[in-house]
């Protein structure tokens, strides 16, 4: 989830007002500007008073976010993009059951150390499916593991995905699990986690 806020805007040929929408790969504004700026795109962050100021090019915009929001802001902006494995909360004390097969280049590097074969070890399981049968023998593997550990079902993205999020959620909702969490993977995949009601 990424920080959003209301608020004044000066660019080079104007200002307005706009909503400001910080993810963690993009800056998406909307209103009198309408910009979708990629965060790897902005080469100055500065808090200049009560505004937050960026350069994007030869461009600058300046968000009148007020200074202790601004500053949160030019903070976040500057901090390293989260890697997938910080994301899946896998780790060397948290070893991750996969269920699956794992092609995705991306999902395979953020398991690389810390996926485990035997149930004992992991504190946590990770399921790619491609369809309701795949999930539900996941869900299987899954209730072998200790009580209360999550689950992250990896499936495909977007509208075109043959076994997407509205299935996967419907799914998972009706076995008596709750969505927490959201994480992109790769451009085809997303993962969800859940944990028990």
């Amino acid at each position: 989830m990424g920080l959003e806020a209301r608020c004044p805007c000066r660019w080079s040929d104007g200002s307005g007002e706009v909503q400001a929408l910080l993810e963690a790969r993009e800056l998406i504004v909307r209103g009198d500007l309408k910009r979708t700026i990629p965060i790897a795109a902005i080469t100055l962050v500065r808090v200049e008073g009560s505004e937050l100021r960026l350069r994007v090019g030869t461009k600058e915009i300046f968000l009148g976010l007020g200074a202790a929001r601004a500053e949160r802001w030019a903070k976040k902006l500057a901090a390293p993009p989260r890697t997938l494995t910080q994301k899946l909360g896998v780790g060397p004390s948290s070893k991750a059951l996969v269920i699956g097969t794992v092609e995705d280049p991306a999902l395979r590097g953020a398991l690389a150390d810390s996926e485990v074969s035997r149930v004992e070890d992991a504190r946590l399981s990770v399921a790619v499916v491609t369809n309701a049968a795949a999930l539900q023998y996941a869900l299987q593997v899954h209730a072998t593991l200790p009580s209360g550990a999550p689950i992250w079902v990896v499936y495909g993205k977007g509208a075109r995905a043959a076994f997407g999020e509205a299935p996967v959620r419907q799914f998972m909702r009706a076995a008596g699990y709750m969505d927490n969490k959201v994480s992109a993977v790769s451009d085809t995949l997303t993962a969800t986690r859940y944990t028990r009601r």
